[in-house]
């Protein structure tokens, strides 16, 4: 499969990947290392911090394959609790704001890696795959001069919204709840009321602001930039964000998923009571619901949920984790934020599966059984579940999900917006409508969506295949990506 032998100089490139601290983007830059390697000889360096590189070696891969440089980092120093360099173990806002702004004091140490195999390796060919929100390699490249491609481990649509919006904060200057992001067709709109209120509140000079704008801009004076998308689903979002970078060249890899072969070793939680209660329902018959890792809605939001599902009489598998204002890592309370019996009654009519803190979610999609996704639209997820053909119901909640959720309901036409935030209310009535509506595949948008979604499978699954000298979309990005680096 690789385009490029040996005796092109491929074995002298070194590729330096640096993720942000967060479980969300260290999975699409493991999966980036193994699409580079199967196409090449480079040798790859992931550089992160002590914990993390435990984490990987112990669920993601075989990691003999990649080299791991350790980056020295001590959350307590900056306030954080021992060990919770990863945004997945923490449970507060607060707390992700504390290691958001300690990933910065990781700058000397990286910059010190890099002397280092500058050093040991005078004859590579080195370059930094730096992820958006570590916009600072790119002053560490320079100080080389080395190059530096900032990945950005969401779509292209989700990517330029979340940047342009926090660069122009353009609803503050819109009277209506309405308005239009720079970047976008004019007559593209956005609403007030699906933004988180960190963002929908700020003013530009808050720290959150503050490190997202300065990483940003740093990241837009990199050499180009790569997307965890492919050409044949956001054909929009990549010519806008062309458009926007203007002289960047805009890869687009993707689909880039964790194996499905490793997702079970995650948390060493074993597969078998899920598979197993899915193995028993019908084809196409079940609800899967996850808000992701570091995602939860609010106690009256899940109790209405909780009520739709029993209202609409559907089977479901329900990943669920303490409501938003708790420790999302904290003891599940059933008596207090579900309807009085709600999990026994599921229990003893199999009517619905609750799975505590974490299920293996690319197993449950894969199954027959898996008729639609809740999900918070987090991009990872958006992936995996279109790579399996499954339409989703949107309830995005943080970052850039939002966006994802527009662009997959107006854009591709495989998911529909039951609501957006925590703080939205709504009904068990207005849930049970709207499942309803999506898990009847027989008829009507139900169906639309299941065929457009299968579709969606199709491209995905060609953008990164090879026949021959026939190459995906995604093949080709890599291709073009190997020429750029080899150009000193």
């Amino acid at each position: 499969m690789a385009e490029y032998s040996k005796k092109d100089g491929n074995e002298n490139v070194h590729i330096v990947m640096l993720p942000f601290l967060a479980q969300g983007h260290l999975i699409p830059f493991l999966a980036l290392a193994k699409q580079i390697q199967q196409t090449t000889s480079f040798k790859i360096t992931i550089a992160t911090t002590p914990s993390n590189i435990q984490h990987i070696k112990h669920y993601y891969y075989d990691h003999n394959h990649v080299h791991l440089a350790e980056l020295p980092f001590d959350p307590t120093q900056h306030g954080l609790p021992p060990n919770s360099d990863n945004t997945k173990n923490l449970s507060s806002l607060d707390a992700m704001l504390k290691l958001t702004m300690a990933s910065l004091s990781l700058e000397d140490p990286f910059r010190s890696l890099i002397l280092k195999i500058k050093e040991e390796e005078g004859h590579s060919l080195l370059c930094i795959i730096s992820d958006v929100f570590v916009g600072w390699a790119n002053n560490v490249a320079k100080s080389f001069g080395i190059k530096n491609i900032t990945f950005t481990t969401c779509g292209a649509y989700g990517t330029l919204a979340y940047i342009s919006i926090w660069s122009n904060l353009p609803h503050k200057n819109s009277d209506s709840d309405e308005f239009w992001i720079p970047g976008f067709p004019q007559n593209y709109k956005f609403h007030r009321s699906h933004m988180h209120s960190t963002l929908r509140e700020t003013d530009g000079s808050c720290d959150w602001s503050r490190f997202i704008l300065s990483q940003i801009q740093l990241s837009m004076k990199s050499d180009g930039w790569i997307c965890n998308t492919a050409e044949e689903i956001e054909n929009l979002g990549l010519e806008l964000l062309r458009k926007f970078f203007i002289n960047l060249p805009v890869w687009s890899f993707g689909p880039l998923l964790q194996p499905l072969a490793l997702q079970g070793k995650e948390r060493g939680k074993g597969l078998e009571p899920c598979i197993e209660w899915l193995d028993l329902k019908d084809e196409r018959s079940v609800l899967y619901i996850c808000f992701g890792s570091q995602n939860t809605i609010s106690a009256f939001q899940m109790m209405a949920l909780a009520e739709g599902l029993e209202q609409s009489g559907r089977s479901f598998i329900w990943v669920i984790r303490p409501p938003f204002g708790f420790d999302i890592n904290g003891e599940f309370n059933g008596d207090e934020w579900l309807p009085k019996g709600f999990e026994e009654r599921m229990k003893n009519t199999q009517k619905g599966l609750l799975v505590h803190q974490w299920g293996p979610q690319m197993e449950i999609l894969s199954h027959k059984s898996i008729a639609a996704f809740l999900s918070h639209c987090g991009w990872n997820s958006v992936l995996e579940s279109l790579s399996y053909g499954v339409p989703i119901i949107g309830w995005p909640l943080a970052a850039e999900q939002v966006y994802n959720a527009k662009m997959l309901e107006e854009e591709l036409g495989v998911s529909v917006m039951l609501t957006a935030t925590v703080e939205s209310v709504i009904s068990g009535e207005e849930v049970k409508n709207v499942i309803d509506m999506v898990m009847d595949q027989q008829s009507g948008k139900g169906k639309e969506m299941k065929v457009k979604a299968k579709e969606i499978e199709v491209l995905m699954r060609e953008a990164t295949t090879q026949n021959g000298e026939v190459k995906g979309s995604s093949i080709r990005a890599i291709d073009d990506f190997v020429k750029v680096i080899l150009q000193n």
